[in-house]
């Protein structure tokens, strides 16, 4: 008998699995939103330095490189104080060398992701195509929080979820290879129309070009038919919660909020509600 055969037998089985595996890329995924960013300034950095005729020497990083560290102290982190969120709960949220504070964060990715794996589990079955949607859910948490810390939607995850979206549907995984097609241009065609029009009336940017390239990669994955109820939901959740703040007095009237969660968690919602986002939007 077959691993698959095995889950197939044994549904909590399947379930545990995808949330200790949830787990383990949610860690993983921490690592992504934290270093990806800073390897994109450093990057930015080196090539100002190049065509100034500098040379700016620096020690490697990437998400590899250096071993996992405090933030705080620098001190590293052995194993056992890595174990998702069984070690942040251990330390009580502190590191174990000079009692800094642990952010929620990477509790909360790492939850967020163990429950969206099971979530595709439900909602797929223990198939292939569970762990297509397991990586379109796992980009898009890794987009969504990076989007809110630093307003930024970097290629190095947008134009692989793309292209990713485009090649599970030459098997009409999730939509038809033409809709997917048409969703990838749409997705982007839409709001760089927005962005144009909305610049030319203003004078001002309402949005970044990773915003185009994530509503992209979405419609590469779920077909042009669900970006209409993808941007419907993203904007009145981004305006609900941008008028929270507002009233809340946490942001300013005319402080630019980022897009890309709204859009990341449409995105997810409709991959995961199949048929019913389906029957909403024929309603």
């Amino acid at each position: 008998m077959s691993f698959a055969q095995i889950l197939a037998a044994t549904p909590w089985l399947a379930y545990a699995s995808a949330i200790v595996l949830g787990l383990v890329v949610g860690s993983f995924l921490n690592v992504v939103i934290v270093r990806l960013p800073q390897m994109m300034h450093r990057a930015w950095r080196a090539q100002c330095a190049e065509l100034q005729g500098e040379d700016l020497a620096a020690e490697p990083f990437d998400l590899a490189r250096p071993a996992s560290h405090c933030p705080a102290c620098g001190h590293p982190i052995a194993w056992r104080h890595n174990i998702p969120v069984l070690s942040w709960l251990a330390l009580r949220g502190r590191c174990a060398h000079c009692g800094a504070g642990i952010s929620w964060q990477y509790p909360l990715v790492e939850l967020t992701t163990a429950a969206l794996f099971a979530a595709c589990v439900a909602g797929f079955g223990i198939a292939w195509t569970a762990l297509a949607a397991m990586a379109f859910c796992a980009v898009c948490v890794a987009l969504a929080v990076i989007d809110l810390q630093t307003s930024l939607l970097p290629d190095d995850l947008t134009l692989p979820l793309l292209w990713a979206g485009l090649f599970v549907n030459l098997w009409g995984v999730f939509a038809p290879l033409h809709d997917a097609a048409i969703g990838a241009m749409a997705g982007y065609g839409v709001l760089w129309a927005v962005y144009w029009i909305f610049r030319l009336l203003t004078g001002k940017e309402g949005m970044g070009y990773g915003d185009f390239k994530l509503l992209a990669a979405i419609g590469a994955w779920l077909g042009w038919q669900s970006l209409p109820l993808v941007m419907v939901a993203a904007s009145l959740a981004g305006v609900a919660v941008a008028g929270t703040l507002m009233v809340a007095r946490r942001v300013r009237r005319d402080q630019p909020l980022p897009f890309g969660p709204y859009l990341a968690a449409a995105g997810i919602v409709a991959l995961l509600a199949g048929d019913l986002w389906a029957k909403l939007l024929a309603w």
